[in-house]
């Protein structure tokens, strides 16, 4: 049970809101020398890893190009096109990214959301601009909900219709790990049995999300009802 002692690390440094790097890092240490390995040989596989995943980088060369397009009003002008749209709630807005983000995944298209590519940049200011245009000027912990809950949306679309896909890693892994246990699934068929659990999913974080609006029109209220007995005062 001692090599177990990586996930109590990480359990603990979540919970005490420790650097995010540091905290796996750590527990990947820790794992590697309860199992008997040495120092430098943990480490040797800590490089290894890297080598043979540093396509992943290629994810930073993006993020330049994100910043510019924000500092050129990115954000501003999100907020101005989903406010043109009358029906658009913040909740509504964050349902159709959902549902987006969650089709997409099941295909295999894992990169075409994300949180610094779209949901900081694009989803996370309509919400806001959808909710503004119903409810005027939000609150700032009001604004802190939503973008959670836009960032939310882009976790759930993602993870759960990603095992729908046949050839994504997540089900390769689900695979490897039950083929060295005796037990021999077909990939087709891991990916069958993930769109049930896709589906709830899906219903689950969907009410969540329309749930939003009744929660921000609450918010928004009981924030001018607080500004309204201050300015009584």
């Amino acid at each position: 049970m001692l090599p177990l002692i990586g996930i109590l690390i990480v359990i603990v440094g979540f919970a005490l809101r420790l650097n995010a790097l540091l905290v796996v890092t750590l527990a990947g240490l820790a794992t590697g020398m309860a199992s008997g390995l040495s120092l430098p040989d943990v480490i040797a596989a800590f490089g290894k890893a890297f080598i043979e995943s540093r396509y992943i980088a290629i994810v930073w060369l993006a993020l330049p190009v994100i910043g510019l397009a924000e500092r050129s009003g990115l954000k501003e002008r999100a907020r101005e096109v989903i406010r043109q749209l009358q029906a658009a709630t913040a909740g509504r807005v964050l349902l159709v990214y959902l549902a987006l983000r969650q089709a997409t995944s099941a295909l295999g298209l894992v990169s075409l959301g994300g949180h610094a590519q779209m949901v900081r940049p694009l989803v996370a200011p309509m919400a806001e601009g959808a909710a503004e245009n119903v409810h005027g000027d939000l609150p700032a912990p009001t604004r802190e909900r939503i973008k959670a809950m836009a960032a939310a949306s882009d976790n759930v679309g993602m993870f759960f219709g990603e095992d729908v896909f046949v050839a994504i890693g997540s089900i390769l892994l689900i695979r490897g790990f039950l083929e060295q246990n005796g037990i021999l699934v077909e990939p087709l068929l891991l990916a069958r049995w993930a769109i049930p659990t896709a589906l709830v999913a899906f219903a689950i974080h969907g009410t969540r999300v329309l749930r939003l609006d009744r929660q921000v029109r609450e918010q928004v209220a009981a924030a001018r009802a607080e500004q309204a007995t201050e300015g009584g005062a």
